[in-house]
């Protein structure tokens, strides 16, 4: 299963990317595939055609792990 991650890392903007598992307390580093900013364009200190990244988990703030879309039951209010 992948899992799409917001990784916050100190000093620098949201990072947004796909990773194969969830980081285990035990890692020293996070792997992050297809990374790019949270609007999807490009981050501008890595080169066009890298496709995967690893952190340091020192330079991570935290980590937010999003959930897929069709998982989500939308409840509206309908006045008819």
């Amino acid at each position: 299963m992948t899992y799409t991650l917001v990784i916050h890392v100190m000093n620098s903007e949201p990072i947004v990317g796909e990773a194969d598992e969830l980081p285990s307390p035990a890692d020293t580093m996070v792997v992050i595939k297809n990374p790019r900013r949270l609007d999807g364009k490009d981050l501008h200190y890595l080169a066009e055609n890298v496709q995967t990244v690893y952190w340091p988990i020192e330079r991570i703030n935290f980590i937010e792990v999003l959930s897929e879309g069709k998982e989500e039951q939308i409840i509206g209010f309908v006045r008819e």
